[in-house]
This record gives structure tokens, C-alpha cells and sequence, in this order.
């Protein structure tokens, strides 16, 4: 995978009616480019259903807030429980970030349900980035998309179900140490 050719390709992508972060916001290529090249290395790609409107679409990384990036912005409950549990297994650098829709399904305050066009869109961009790698789906939609193992999205009350769901596949799959 090559962080500049594939941000180039996403923020051209046309996925469906989803919203492009990516395609006027030079600031939000070149944080993925360089997110993308901080975990190239990285055996294990989290994979949800798409960018939050709250998350990936305001800071171009997926579950992530601009709040978590820069300290100012909207936060993203989703973000904060996942970064929470990667750090409590000390994972957090060995894993990439990824949605199975990687633009924003929705409007600038609310989310909505990637379409099944969408998701055939988006296909090449997370097929490229879970090649090689164990890949570990959060939610149904990922679950139904990839052949992964499976933790609940810990939106909804689903925080301690998310938490013990990852603490299983990282004792299944094991991980390397740096």
C-alpha cells in the first residue's frame, strides 16, 4: 500500500451519495497519508461501517475525533471508547483504523447506514488495506462485508461488550511486541 497514490484515489472517489471529506481538504489528505504511513507496518486493521460525522469526517482519520488529534473540535464517543481500549491492551500502534465506507454516509449532524452501492464502491479502498492483514470487524455491517472476526460496535451502551470482544480477538490472534 502506497499512503500518496491511495489518498490521491480516495479523495477522487465518488462513493455512492456519501459525503468526501477528503476531496477539498488538502489538511485532511495529509493527515491520512500521514496516518496511513505511521501504520503501514500494521499487522491488524479495525474495520467499522463508515465515517462518523463527528469522527473521520471532521478529522480525516477513522475513529478518531479532531477533539483526540488537537485537543479542540467535536468529540466522538465512538472514538474515545475505541482508542480507550487499544491503549488498555497497548495495541494502539500496532493497529490500523479503517471503515468499510471511508467517506461520510449522512449530513454534517447525524449518520445514516452506508447503501449496499455504497459499500461495492468503497470495496477496492478496504480490500487494498486488509490485504495481508488479520482484520477485525466492529459492527454488522463490517462483519458482514469482511470474513473477520467479529466485536460488537460499542455505540448504544455497547462499550463494555466492544472492550472484551477485542480483548478476545488480540488473545486469539496474539500480536507482536515492539
Amino acid at each position: 500500500m502506497e499512503p500518496l497514490e491511495l489518498v490521491e484515489r480516495l479523495a477522487a472517489a465518488e462513493i455512492g451519495e456519501t459525503y468526501n471529506q477528503y476531496a477539498e481538504a488538502p489538511h485532511l489528505q495529509e493527515r491520512l497519508r500521514g496516518y496511513l504511513a505511521a501504520h503501514a507496518g500494521a499487522e491488524v486493521v479495525l474495520v467499522g461501517e463508515a465515517a462518523g460525522y463527528r469522527g473521520a469526517r471532521v478529522s480525516g482519520i477513522p475513529f478518531t475525533s479532531e477533539r483526540q488529534l488537537t485537543g479542540s473540535g467535536p468529540a466522538e464517543a465512538t472514538a474515545t471508547i475505541v482508542h480507550r481500549a487499544l491503549a488498555a491492551l497497548g495495541v494502539e500502534d500496532e493497529v490500523l483504523l479503517w471503515n468499510v465506507v471511508p467517506t461520510h454516509p449522512g449530513s454534517e449532524t447525524s449518520n445514516r447506514r452506508p447503501t449496499r452501492a455504497e459499500v461495492e464502491a468503497a470495496s477496492p479502498f478496504i480490500d487494498e488495506l486488509t490485504r495481508g492483514r488479520v482484520a477485525i470487524a466492529v459492527g454488522r455491517l463490517a462483519a458482514s462485508v469482511l470474513e473477520a472476526l467479529y466485536v460488537r460496535h460499542p455505540s448504544h451502551g455497547g462499550a463494555a461488550e466492544f472492550e472484551a470482544g477485542l480483548r478476545r480477538s488480540f488473545a486469539t490472534i496474539g500480536r507482536r511486541r515492539a
